[in-house]
């Protein structure tokens, strides 16, 4: 009986605790964006995996996997994104801003640093062609064009390896983009990852953290991010 007692207590000690944070490790100072893993950017950062869709559905053979790192002055990602089938657009634009890139194959991260007002936060996304988008998220007070005319300046690189069929995606987003704090060890951020893959009408939906519903505008969902040394 004392184990079965035991054994709930450690189940509401882990609920309590709240699911496990993605941690960034800190770099010494800011480096060139690339998307090789096996780089010095990226070489021994904590990563997460994922494979499971908004709705706790298994996307099988999307597993993706993203590193991260982080500055004084930057979080950095890169998504490991194995594919079945691409589906791009046959004109990128890789100059200025792409609106709807989520019509196509994209990846995106949500990042927030308000945990009062969590309908407000940032969205970034690159397409495997190096299309990018930013906007500025507030779900209960819209901002113009849907947000998507703010400029974050958040450096973004990607590349597709055909051979193996997966596409890197690297971003590089200002912290003064999405909070006037410092960053410092310990710090948490409200955060989510996602992926959308493939031609309709089996597009794929990939999500870090489920959000129970068929958008990925679900703040609630969101995981943390915490800064580590």
């Amino acid at each position: 009986m004392k184990y079965l007692a035991l054994f709930f207590f450690c189940v509401l000690c882990c609920a309590a605790d709240g699911p496990a944070p993605i941690y960034a490790k800190r770099l010494a100072r800011d480096l060139a964006l690339n998307t090789d893993p096996s780089s010095r950017l990226w070489h021994n950062a904590p990563s997460v995996s994922f494979e499971h869709g908004s709705m706790h559905e298994l996307v099988p053979g999307h597993r993706t996997q993203v590193f991260a790192r982080w500055s004084s002055e930057a979080l950095y990602f890169l998504f490991v994104c194995p594919y079945a089938e691409l589906y791009t657009k046959p004109s990128p634009e890789t100059v200025k801003e792409t609106n709807l890139m989520w019509d196509y194959d994209v990846a995106e991260v949500f990042v927030g640093a308000d945990f009062e007002k969590i309908w407000q936060y940032r969205e970034f996304e690159i397409s495997p062609n190096g299309e990018w988008v930013d906007l500025d998220i507030d779900r209960k007070e819209p901002k113009p064009e849907g947000g998507w005319l703010w400029n974050s300046g958040f450096d973004h690189a990607a590349r597709i390896d055909t051979a193996k069929k997966i596409w890197y995606a690297a971003f590089k987003i200002p912290i003064k983009s999405f909070t006037d704090k410092p960053a410092a060890v310990g710090t948490e951020y409200r955060l989510n990852l996602y992926r959308i893959q493939g031609p309709p009408p089996n597009r794929k939906s990939l999500c870090w953290k489920p959000t129970g519903e068929p958008s990925y505008h679900v703040p609630e969902a969101f995981g943390l991010l915490r800064l580590q040394e």
